[in-house]
């Protein structure tokens, strides 16, 4: 049985934390809920603090501080650029509040261009990543294959169907519900043969995996990426945005304000250059400093190091679970996945179960459809009649629990879930009784 702990747990703050039980003890909380969102990184915190005595307006004056804090904020840009391998001359790095923000704000430019008014998606997609395109174009759904990835012949198919009106693939790179990557590379080769590009929603891929824009072929780099702070050890909230700089240089952005423009008068506005004219406002310069913080550190762990440790993790809980009486494992292909597993137990909801882990172990997981329903109903396989009669009760939508490992998660926790689980699944009655 692998014990030890992680190599990258010492780096995480919080994890010494105890949260009351239900029987009146105490207990260290165990968080199994990353996919969410991450523990801050000790060195992020004090890296906060340090600069918490220089914070001042961003843009906004000549102090010595307004300028240190805007040269910050500025060169935040590059070691984004950096990480993720894009390109400075072609690229621009907008900041929002997350990945929400992010995508919504790429719909409203887009949709402002004239012609293509088609978006290929999956149906795999956060909401995030879906609701923001419906009511501004065309949407059409990729296929997926019965491994559960995209298929890439579907979304060909649908580019030669749509016949040059396709105006952005936007896909997951990792599914937030299976964990399952998708191939975005080869996604993107067919995005720029059929003459259109390519958007990848990284906010569950990012803190796992190296991500490379340019790409060693021209034709399979990455156009947008979106993904956010908090689920990469980074608190405060910050979303980010690449996009090609011409994006973004006619038209008038989705929010307006101060830091937007070059000259207001009563009769005209001249808006600032792309990324300002897209961060209305005073920015979110501590959420900045976290982020880069954040980078910093993945960086010196190697994302390749991270991947495998969680690999490592995820493969064990996986082989563990499959002896507990009644669980069953909704994400068991061999393809390439982040360290997600999706699992129910028959004749338990989804919300008692995460309950029950939490009150009687203090062990967080995320319960229901995790903002992917449409991808929930599929792997579920409910009827549209099901969904229907949920529509208009307040009857618990079907859903799943999910656990999602970050790398300082250890073996010790799991055999802790693993126990939990079992006394569970094979004491059913007792713990309905107690959280029905």
């Amino acid at each position: 049985m692998p014990l030890g702990n992680s190599p990258f747990r010492k780096y995480i703050l919080g994890l010494e934390t105890k949260v009351p039980l239900a029987n009146g003890q105490q207990t260290n909380y165990i968080n199994f809920d990353n996919a969410a969102t991450t523990p801050p990184l000790y060195s992020v915190i004090k890296t906060l603090n340090d600069f918490a005595p220089w914070y001042s307006s961003i843009h906004r004056g000549q102090g010595y501080k307004s300028l240190l804090s805007s040269e910050f904020y500025e060169d935040s840009r590059k070691i984004v650029l950096n990480f993720v391998k894009g390109n400075p001359v072609s690229h621009t790095v907008v900041y929002g509040k997350n990945t929400t923000e992010a995508i919504n704000k790429l719909s409203y430019r887009l949709s402002n261009s004239e012609g293509k008014n088609v978006i290929l998606t999956t149906e795999m997609e956060h909401h995030s990543n879906d609701l923001p395109w419906r009511n501004r174009f065309t949407v059409d759904y990729i296929k997926s294959t019965d491994d559960g990835s995209i298929s890439l012949a579907d979304l060909e198919s649908k580019l030669i169907k749509y016949n040059d009106r396709v105006r952005l693939i936007t896909l997951t790179g990792a599914s937030n519900v299976t964990g399952y990557k998708n191939p975005i590379y080869k996604a993107a080769g067919l995005a720029h043969h059929y003459h259109t590009k390519i958007l990848i929603d990284a906010a569950q891929l990012i803190p796992h995996s190296p991500i490379d824009m340019k790409h060693a072929n021209e034709s399979e780099k990455i156009d947008f990426l979106v993904f956010s702070a908090h689920k990469m050890y980074a608190p405060f909230g910050t979303g980010v945005l690449i996009a090609p700089k011409e994006t973004f240089l006619n038209g008038s952005p989705e929010y307006s304000g101060g830091g937007t423009v070059k000259v207001v008068t009563q009769d005209n506005v001249y808006w600032d250059l792309p990324p300002h004219k897209e961060e209305a406002g005073t920015p979110n310069i501590m959420g900045i400093i976290a982020l880069m913080e954040a980078i910093n550190s993945l960086t010196k762990f190697g994302l390749d190091k991270i991947s495998n440790y969680e690999e490592k993790l995820c493969n064990y809980t996986a082989k563990q679970l499959q002896n507990i009486p009644d669980l069953k494992i909704y994400n068991t292909k061999k393809i390439p996945k982040v360290a997600i597993i999706p699992f129910n137990i028959k004749g338990i909801r989804h919300d008692i179960l995460a309950r029950c882990l939490s009150h009687e172990a203090g062990i967080a997981v995320r319960n229901g459809c995790f903002c992917a329903q449409p991808y929930i109903q599929k792997i579920l396989k409910i009827s549209p009649g099901e969904i229907k009669r949920h529509i208009n009760n307040t009857e618990l939508h079907p859903g799943l629990v999910r656990i999602s490992f970050g790398m300082y998660n250890t073996y010790e926790e799991i055999n802790k879930l693993i126990e939990i689980l079992n006394d569970i699944s094979k004491d059913k009655n007792k713990y309905l009784r107690k959280y029905s």
